[in-house]
């Protein structure tokens, strides 16, 4: 086992896509963790995640089927009593689409995981525009969360936290993919459909305005593309 490998929450999303090609750059072997909690587009997320998996022959794809999450609900992710709600890029509000907690949990799997392996560092493709709606992606949680893996693992496990992106907009974290060649047609984010994706929702919205900003064409297909200021 390299001590230059690293553990990499890959969701299926462009995030945490960039996210493998940033580590592969760093010169880190990734070891791609997927968790599939009862989300809406659970299926679609885990193809999509299988896919780049083998398009950058990662080490190992540990895919983890949690059902705590959806079983807490509270989120339109999980919750099919909650509709998604369309975007609204200018709200300061939580969105409903937050899932409780989701990232200590999922970042607790990774340590493990990251211990286990005996990887160097885990990474996670959280981003500013996550943090102005989500609690759990703000610098101060990533900060505490790695006090947490030093505190928690064992006297000689030394594993960095790694959010790359956490000061980034969508739009320069399209850029950087799109200068590593992140093959984003193998991508999805939509919240709310599996195939086409809606267009309409806070994730299809500030994925098609990133690509706009970075003057490219969103490969994927959406049932529409509206323009969002």
């Amino acid at each position: 086992m390299s001590n230059k490998s690293a553990v990499i929450l890959v969701s299926g999303g462009m995030d945490s896509a960039t996210a493998v090609y940033e580590a592969m750059e760093q010169g880190y072997e990734p070891y791609f963790l997927h968790t599939s909690y009862g989300q809406r587009t659970e299926d679609k997320e885990y193809e999509c995640a299988q896919a780049l998996a083998e398009e950058v022959d990662a080490a190992d794809f540990l895919h983890i089927e949690t059902g705590h999450l959806s079983q807490i609900g509270a989120s339109s992710l999980t919750d099919e009593e909650m509709d998604v709600a369309d975007a609204d890029l200018e709200s300061d509000e939580i969105p409903t689409s937050y899932v409780p907690f989701r990232n200590a949990n999922l970042l607790s799997m990774a340590t493990s995981y990251a211990e286990a392996t005996e990887s160097s560092a885990v990474f996670i493709g959280a981003h500013s525009e996550d943090f102005s709606g989500y609690p759990d992606c703000r610098p101060a949680f990533f900060d505490a969360f790695q006090n947490v893996i030093d505190v928690g693992t064992k006297p000689e496990t030394e594993i960095e936290l790694k959010a790359p992106f956490v000061e980034w907009s969508k739009t320069e974290i399209a850029e950087r993919g799109l200068e590593l060649g992140v093959p984003y047609e193998m991508t999805w984010s939509c919240y709310r459909d599996e195939e086409p994706a809606c267009g309409t929702c806070d994730a299809c919205a500030f994925r098609l305005e990133a690509f706009r900003n970075a003057g490219s064409r969103d490969p994927i297909a959406y049932a529409e593309r509206p323009e969002f200021s």
